[in-house]
C-alpha cells in the first residue's frame, strides 16, 4: 500500500483487486497536480462536486475531506469504483460521502465544481462532456488533469468545443492541467454516441455480416471490427449443443453474438469490467440475437460472481494494457477466473498478439495449451480444464 499526502490528509490508497505484488500505485503525478492546485488556489469545494475518470478513487478519497456538500464519482470502471469504495472505508468516510455513479447513470443535475481525469478514451471523454454539460452553468470551476502524454490538442479541442475557452498549465512532474471557463452560449452539436456500423460483408461468422452494431464510447475499437477480433470469429468452436458459454471481456458482444448466432441452444454470458462494454453487448444482443433468446449481461471482475465449474466455454480476448501501463496481470487473473469457472473438461479459448506469449501463461495455469490457429500477428490458444 502506498500513502498519497494531500492538503486535507494522508490517505492509504490502493487498487481493485489488491496485490501485495502489484507495484502500481493507486494515483499518479497528475492526481497529485489536480489535488495540489484546488488547495492552494482556495477553490471553493462547497457545492456538488463531480469528479470524471478518477480512475482507482484518488481524487474523491481526498476530496471528501474537504467535505463539499456534495461529491459525485462518474467512472467507467467496476474495477475503479470497488477501488473508490476500499479506499473510502479505509479512509473512514461516511458510506455517503460520495455518490458513485456510472458513465450510464442519469448525469447531477449542477455541477459546481467538475474535475476531469483525462481517460484514454477520446471518445469516451467526448460522451462525458456532452453528457455532463447541462449541469454546468457559468460559475462551475471546470479543471482536467493528466500526465503530459495523455494530453492532445484533439483533447483540449473537446473541451473547448463543448464546454467553453481552454487553455493549460506548465508541466509539473510530466503531468499538465486543463483550465476550461464555461461558456453559456456554446453550441456542441449533438452528441455522436453511441456509434454504429454494419459489419463488414466478408465477416468471417454465420449471420454477422451486414449487421448493425452498437458502440457506446470508450468500447475497444468502437467504429470498426478489429482485426483480431475477425481472425477469433473465423476460428471459434462449433457444435455446442446446449453449452453454457462466456464472453469474457465482452466488449460489444460480437463474439458472443457470433456464438448465439451459430449455436442456437447455447446459453450466453456477457461480462466486462466496463459500463460501457456491457451495455454496447446488451443492445446488440437484444437487436440481434433472435427473439425470445435471452443471456445473462454481467458488470463486473471477471467471472468472479459465476458459481465454479458452471461454464462449458469462455471465450476471451484479454487487454494488455492498464492505463497507459503495459502488463500481462488482466490476462493472468483472466485465465485464472476461467479455470476456477469452468467444469472439468470445459474449455478457455484466448486470441492474442504471438509476442505476448499466452501459452506459457495457460500451461502454467491449466496445465496445457494448444494451437488453435494463428498468422502472422495473432494466434487462437485453446486450454482445457482437466
Amino acid at each position: 500500500m502506498n500513502r498519497l499526502s494531500t492538503s486535507w490528509g494522508a490517505f492509504t490508497l490502493t487498487r481493485f483487486p489488491e496485490d501485495p505484488r502489484d507495484q502500481l500505485r493507486a494515483w499518479d503525478a497528475s492526481d497529485e497536480y489536480l489535488l495540489g492546485h484546488l488547495a492552494d488556489g482556495g477553490t471553493d469545494l462547497s457545492g456538488t462536486v463531480v469528479v470524471l475518470g478518477d480512475r482507482w478513487g484518488a481524487l474523491v478519497t481526498a476530496l471528501q475531506a474537504a467535505d463539499p456538500a456534495e461529491l459525485v464519482q462518474v467512472s467507467d470502471s467496476y474495477l475503479g469504483g470497488q477501488a473508490t469504495s476500499a479506499n473510502l472505508a479505509r479512509a473512514g468516510a461516511a458510506p455517503d460521502a460520495v455518490r458513485l455513479l456510472t458513465t450510464q447513470d442519469p448525469p447531477p443535475e449542477r455541477i459546481d465544481v467538475l474535475l476531469v481525469r483525462v481517460p484514454k478514451s477520446l471518445a469516451l471523454l467526448e460522451d462525458q462532456l456532452h453528457r455532463l454539460a447541462p449541469a454546468v452553468h457559468e460559475n462551475t470551476v471546470i479543471v482536467g488533469t493528466g500526465m503530459v502524454k495523455e494530453i492532445h490538442t484533439s483533447t483540449l479541442k473537446l473541451f473547448e468545443r463543448i464546454l467553453g475557452p481552454t487553455r493549460t498549465s506548465l508541466a509539473v512532474k510530466k503531468a499538465r492541467l486543463i483550465h476550461t471557463t464555461p461558456d453559456p452560449a456554446a453550441a456542441p452539436g449533438p452528441n455522436p454516441w453511441p456509434h454504429r456500423y454494419a459489419l463488414p460483408e466478408d465477416t468471417p461468422a454465420p449471420g454477422l455480416p451486414g449487421l448493425t452494431v452498437t458502440n457506446h464510447a470508450g468500447v475497444f475499437c468502437a467504429d470498426r471490427l478489429d482485426i483480431g477480433t475477425r481472425f477469433f470469429l473465423a476460428n471459434l468452436p462449433g457444435g455446442l449443443g446446449r453449452a453454457k458459454v462466456a464472453d469474457l471481456g465482452c466488449g460489444n458482444g460480437v463474439v458472443g453474438l457470433a456464438v448465439a448466432l451459430h449455436e442456437p441452444e447455447a446459453e450466453l454470458v456477457f461480462t466486462d469490467e466496463s459500463h460501457q462494454a456491457v451495455a454496447s453487448a446488451r443492445e446488440n444482443f437484444r437487436a440481434h440475437g433472435g427473439a425470445g433468446r435471452t443471456a445473462e449481461f454481467l458488470v463486473g471482475d471477471g467471472l468472479a460472481a459465476l458459481p465454479p465449474g458452471s461454464l462449458d466455454l469462455v471465450l476471451n480476448n484479454p487487454p494488455f494494457h492498464s492505463h497507459q501501463a503495459t502488463t500481462d496481470r488482466t490476462a493472468r487473473r483472466m485465465f485464472a477466473d476461467a479455470r476456477r469457472a469452468l467444469r472439468p473438461g470445459g474449455e478457455l479459448w484466448v486470441i492474442g498478439n504471438r509476442h505476448l506469449g499466452y501459452h506459457v501463461t495457460l500451461r502454467r495455469i491449466f496445465g496445457n495449451s494448444e494451437l488453435v490457429a494463428s498468422d502472422h500477428k495473432f494466434v487462437v490458444l485453446r486450454a482445457t480444464r482437466t
